[in-house]
């Protein structure tokens, strides 16, 4: 018994918050109306209407504040988010009184001071009814704004049961980590820079190989044998058959975390770019040597393109060290960087260097 009471005083004394409805003025200013009538009038009926009024609006606050006592929200999204797009969620809450039902609870996501952000939800979420020691779910979708660690998810429970005077809401913390990676959907000059890219990786990896890549005019110095006789008797010049190269074709990205304050935005956008170039360039078929200031991954022999997108989405400037140099002299480079100068004698200017110049925010 002593348990049970000590629980219900726990979820009685949850932070509440109050917000006055429209209702709720209007009731307030005809119980000051009546309680008026009945001191200048002396009108004992009037007192009494008075007295059921006050009792009526203390009632009202206490069973809306039942409601909200007692609930236990769950909330679950998919293994893989990233940020500004809409996800479906669930939401589980449960009523953990033995009889008592809960009606009309409302339940939103609210923004914590020390959180990065709080998820939102497109579509409002709303349960008539939530009886007691029952469970009730909803799919719900859900969209977090920015990438990071979402520690602590804060939701609060609200309802204006039963007459709507009051609308109170009751803040719950939702304790599990969700890792949300940077964006990985096109914005504003991604594409046209993809597909320029793109470009430059297969005329980087043209070579002698297996598969036919093009009929070309014969160079000095090549050999003999790739010679395309047809092709030479039709145009009346050395023609020769091109092949594609027979290794894979690997991408070799670094990302330069040195950067200064007054560039914060720019890196965002750098660390949105970067993730959209080694999630496309990934899903078709290349393969992705990411560096970054002492972090290194290999796509796919250590592992899938998560890896690099949960490094994104927790990475943060750092002061650092002369970058290093390449590591395979035959990939294709890109480079993300403040500080192009800096890459200038390490052998990164093979590649293409994307800064606040040619990237701008």
């Amino acid at each position: 018994m002593a348990l049970g009471w000590k629980w219900l005083r726990g979820t009685l004394a949850r932070r509440m918050r109050y917000r006055i409805t429209r209702v709720g003025v209007l009731f307030s200013l005809a119980i000051l109306g009546v309680m008026l009538g009945a001191v200048f009038s002396s009108n004992n009926l009037l007192f009494l209407i008075a007295a059921a009024m006050m009792a009526t609006l203390l009632v009202s606050g206490l069973i809306s504040r039942l409601c909200l006592a007692g609930l236990e929200l769950d909330f679950a999204v998919p293994e893989h988010v990233s940020a500004g797009r809409v996800v479906p969620g669930k939401l589980a809450v449960r009523n953990q009184k033995w009889l008592m039902p809960s009606f009309s609870i409302r339940v939103e996501g609210i923004r914590d001071d020390a959180a990065v952000a709080a998820p939102v939800f497109e579509t409002d979420v709303y349960f008539p009814l939530i009886a007691g020691s029952a469970t009730v779910e909803q799919t719900v979708e859900v969209r977090f704004p920015r990438r990071g660690t979402y520690r602590e998810n804060a939701f609060a429970f609200s309802t204006g049961f039963p007459f709507g005077f009051l609308e109170k809401s009751a803040r719950v913390t939702l304790r599990r980590e969700t890792v949300v990676y940077p964006p990985i959907h096109p914005q504003p000059g991604f594409e046209d820079l993809l597909v320029g890219i793109a470009g430059e990786i297969e005329s980087h990896y043209r070579g002698l190989g297996k598969d036919f890549y093009r009929i070309r005019p014969y160079e000095v110095l090549e050999s003999a044998r790739h010679v395309d006789w047809k092709a030479t008797a039709h145009v009346g010049s050395l023609q020769v058959r091109e092949f594609a190269r027979e290794q894979e074709r690997r991408v070799e990205m670094f990302l330069d975390r040195e950067v200064p304050p007054a560039l914060d935005a720019w890196f965002e956008h750098a660390i949105d770019c970067c993730a959209f170039l080694a999630w496309r360039l990934s899903t078709e078929g290349a393969s992705i040597h990411f560096r970054s200031n002492g972090f290194s991954f290999r796509q796919p022999e250590e592992g899938d393109i998560y890896t690099i997108l949960k490094y994104l989405a927790l990475v943060y400037p750092q002061a650092s060290s002369a970058p290093e140099g390449p590591i395979e002299e035959s990939s294709y480079k890109l480079v993300f960087t403040a500080s192009p100068q800096k890459f200038a004698q390490t052998g990164w200017l093979e590649g293409r260097i994307l800064s606040p110049g040619n990237l701008p925010a």
